[in-house]
């Protein structure tokens, strides 16, 4: 089993609305981005399988999360070429999820729907109080513990000699949130699919996914619950990126009887945030696990902001007619 959450440094884009529609040809390597209206959308993605003599039966995490469906204004499917029996559903951390079994050659996975966001930015709650252990729901304990990327055991003495006097609740978490982000490295050339917390602590370097990795640790360490989010964040209301388009990791933490949105790398409350999925640690929420040799070839997001819905369809006109949809 190879789980490809690594080839990603997540991003999205949106405000009120936001719709993208995305073309690749994993025969050319031609690619290109039609968006227009009011609503994000998903991601395209390409796996091309090894050249071996058997099948690879992949798992898809690219769907909106359904704490979102109700914003959906398209359907939010995939579309897998060539088409193949596909099986759909939650895991245990309700997330939507696609098997299938994927033949030997080439595969291309695309995505395209719109999605109404209320252009807020994250909610903020200074109050916001820090529950004791035995007033937590019993559900919340697993995002306590040790996990893949996140190993309580080994930082919270650390975590206590960081953070043992900050006020307990929504001070602490963003004292730990401020500390990350004035000391770790950002940049894509750090990528490490085996980095962990403690290796983000040591080498103060990283991608998006580790500074949440070492957030949710210690946060973890100091009796917080929290856990790993991914999935569509772009460049609305801030100054655009010359990067190239991806997802995007942030975190939630449980106080005062709700989950929080914090983001270790930002810091900075955004708006247009798509989630996609929830779990421990970014071992769970992984994009794509193959039970079987596969390749991810190519990959690409595209996700905008679009205030007038209006031209969508002639938009979506365009998108068939040059991307050969």
């Amino acid at each position: 089993m190879r789980d490809n959450d690594h080839i990603c440094e997540f991003v999205e884009r949106r405000s009120r609305a936001a719709t993208v529609h995305f073309h690749f040809n994993p025969e050319t390597g031609e690619h290109g981005g039609m968006l227009e209206a009011g609503v994000v959308q998903p991601a395209t993605s390409a796996l091309s399988a090894a050249p071996a003599n058997h099948a690879d039966t992949p798992r898809l995490r690219l769907n909106v999360h359904p704490s979102r469906t109700a914003d959906l204004r398209e359907p939010d499917e995939l579309h897998i070429e060539p088409t193949v029996r596909t099986d759909k559903y939650d895991d245990r951390f309700g997330n939507r999820c696609t098997r299938f079994l994927a033949s030997q050659g080439k595969l291309r996975i695309w995505n395209s729907t719109l999605i109404q966001d209320s252009a807020e930015k994250d909610q903020v709650n200074y109050q916001a109080r820090q529950h004791p252990v035995e007033e937590l729901p019993v559900d919340n304990l697993t995002y306590l513990m040790n996990s893949r990327y996140c190993e309580v055991d080994r930082l919270s003495n650390i975590a206590t000699e960081l953070f043992a006097n900050t006020a307990p609740g929504w001070g602490r978490v963003q004292a730990i949130v401020n500390w990350i982000h004035g000391r770790v490295q950002f940049g894509y050339q750090h990528a490490r699919a085996t980095r962990t917390a403690l290796d983000v602590y040591t080498e103060r370097v990283g991608v998006c996914r580790d500074f949440q990795h070492l957030a949710i640790t210690f946060c973890r360490c100091m009796h917080i619950p929290a856990r790993y989010a991914t999935g569509y964040l772009g460049d609305i209301g801030v100054p655009a990126s010359p990067a190239p388009m991806d997802f995007s990791a942030w975190f939630e933490v449980y106080l005062d009887g709700r989950w929080w949105t914090f983001d270790a790398r930002h810091n900075a409350p955004r708006i247009g945030r798509i989630l996609m999925a929830t779990g421990r640690d970014a071992a769970d929420v992984a994009m794509t696990t193959s039970f079987g040799m596969a390749e991810l070839t190519k990959f690409s997001v595209v996700t905008a902001e679009v205030r007038d819905v209006a031209p969508i369809l002639d938009l979506r006109s365009h998108a068939v007619g040059s991307s050969g949809f």
